[in-house]
This record gives structure tokens, sequence and C-alpha cells, in this order.
């Protein structure tokens, strides 16, 4: 099975970190696999470039060997080219000249990012997230300064349930087109999606893939809760290009019918309710521990606003405050 690029370019480095003395291309084919499984040993160590003797073989080698260099280099190590008093080429990666600058973090940052690595509960990225942790504190967290301490009555949590989140988010970051079946809202049978992943976004408690739809040609927002079944890989590039921001929050808004022009009114108890206070476009105190506020109203908001139960009372529209009475209903009857 062919040895990825990332993998090959991966040992390559490793190899040119780990010597002492500069190590030719001769050398360098022979210790790493891919070039071994790609173009077979090496015929002899006496030249270092497509020179004389060069087969087929020494010629395809040796363009890789360049390419892998260029690309190692594009992405920040420094390879030293050394010739030897016999005049045979060498090449190292001198571990002082492709150290980082030291880190230095003062308290509120490492506790931001302290956070940041509590947040996720998949197994998976829970290894990665308290090993980055681990090399947080080592690198450059203050003396005696705990990020999960620092703000304790913080516990941040990103809830994932749908099994689509991994693969979609690995698609996203890798840029890998995918294709899955989607239930839209009220359809009885879900279709066939082929889709170029550019960002996965939470809103509201639900997770968002925005892409580009390759059957309809044209930006769309999924909800990851209507994809059934299994995230199919697909090969081949992006063929559209994605934009530098990504907006999944206004569309998935956008989509839902939520409109500066279309609003409701609602009464939220004082202290209450902050996440409805941050949506709201107006505020006015009614006192007696009420608050009126005017927020984007559109498909969804009922089943929100039930979940602050006696907090809020929904004043209109008419049709707003029915759908909320009659889950209410539904909940007490349950």
């Amino acid at each position: 099975m062919a040895i990825a690029k990332a993998e090959r370019l991966m040992n390559l480095a490793l190899c040119l970190l780990g010597t002492r003395r500069p190590l030719s291309k001769h050398e360098l084919r022979e210790s790493i696999e891919a070039y071994v499984e790609a173009f077979g040993p090496a015929r002899g160590g006496a030249a270092s470039g497509p020179e004389r003797g060069a087969t087929g073989s020494d010629d395809s080698f040796n363009r890789m060997f360049e390419r892998d260099k260029d690309d190692l280099r594009e992405l920040g190590l420094v390879i030293e080219t050394v010739e030897s008093l016999d005049g045979e080429i060498g090449y190292l990666a001198r571990r002082d000249s492709n150290r980082l600058p030291p880190i230095t973090l003062d308290a509120e940052e490492a506790a931001a990012l302290g956070l940041a690595a509590k947040v996720w509960q998949q197994a998976r990225l829970a290894g990665a997230a308290s090993g980055a942790l681990q090399k947080l504190r080592a690198a450059g967290l203050p003396e005696g300064v705990d990020p999960y301490e620092a703000h304790g009555a913080l516990e941040p949590h990103i809830p994932v349930h749908e099994a689509a989140f991994e693969p979609l988010m690995l698609a996203c970051r890798d840029r890998r087109p995918v294709a899955f079946d989607y239930r839209k809202a009220n359809a009885a049978q879900p279709e066939q999606r082929h889709v170029e992943p550019w960002a996965l976004e939470c809103w509201r408690g639900h997770w968002y893939l925005a892409g580009f739809d390759r059957d309809r040609g044209a930006e769309r927002v999924f909800r990851l809760s209507r994809i059934t079944g299994r995230v199919r890989s697909r090969g081949g590039r992006f063929g559209a290009p994605v934009p530098d921001v990504v907006t999944v929050r206004e569309t998935v808004a956008g989509w839902a019918g939520e409109t500066a022009d279309r609003s409701a009114l609602i009464r939220l108890r004082s202290g209450a309710g902050y996440p409805l206070r941050a949506k709201a476009t107006a505020v006015r105190e009614l006192g007696d521990g009420w608050d009126e506020l005017e927020i984007p109203y559109g498909h969804g908001l009922d089943a929100w606003l039930v979940e602050f139960g006696p907090d809020v009372v929904v004043m209109g529209p008419a049709e707003l405050r029915a759908d909320v009475v009659d889950r209410l209903r539904a909940v007490a009857k349950g």
C-alpha cells in the first residue's frame, strides 16, 4: 500500500533532525520506507543526483526528493546542504536551527487555553486536549496558576451526539469532499448529498455543517442530526472556492426565517435568560421583577423559549404564543 505524502515528509523530517552528520541522498533513500517502497533500494551511493549511470528509478527518486525537500523548507524546516571533502552532498536539519522561541503566557491567556482544552467531551479529542494542556503547562503556564481552577465557576462543554461530527470535522480540516444521506425537515426519505465541507458550528444546541453542495451547485447548510448513515469520503479536490469567512450562524438564522423586521415580544424574569438577552434587539425594564424583550423570530424559536420555563412569557405574535403553550402542555402531560 502506498505511503501517504504527509507520512513520507514526516519521516524525512525526523531523519534529517535525528542525524548528527549530513546524510546523502543514497542514505536517505535507504532509510525511509516510502522511498524504498516506491523506487526499491539504491544502486550504489556515490552519485547524489541524476548524474552518471542514473536509471529511470533514480531520476524519479531524485525528483521526488527535491520536491519533498522544498515542501519541508516551505513548511519552515531549516535544511542545510553540506559538501564533504570528497565532493559528496549531504543534508541535515540542526535542532538548534529548528527550535521555536520560548512561549510566554500570562495568567488570563493560560486560563483561556486551559478552558478550551477542557471543552471537548469526545474520547478521541479529550486525549489530544489533555496532551496539549500538559505541553501548555510545560511551555509557559505561570507559576501557581491552574487553568481549571482559574475559572472554577465555568464548566464549558460542547455536546456532540451525532456520529457524523468527527468524520465531518476531519473532512473540513483536510479539505476532503464527502457524501452522506440527508433527510430534510418534513421529508419522508433521505437524499444523497455530495458536499465540499467548509466549517462546523454549534447554534442553539445543534451542530451545522456549511459547505458547497455539488448536486445543487450552491452553498448549503446541513443540520448534523438529519444526516443518516455513514459519512463517506470522496476523492479529488474541492471544485468551488472556500470563502475567507464562513458565517454558519448567520446562514442558519436566515434559513430559519430570522430577519431584523420579524420579531417576537416576550417578558423575561429579571436576572434570568442570559442567552435571550444576548439575542435581544431591544430590552425594556417593566419593574416587579420582569423585563420586556424583542428578539428575532424564526423557525425553532418556540422550542428554545420552552427551555426557559416559567422565566418567560410570550406576548406575541399569536402563533408563537400558541406554539409555546402547546409545547408546555405536552411537557405537562408527559
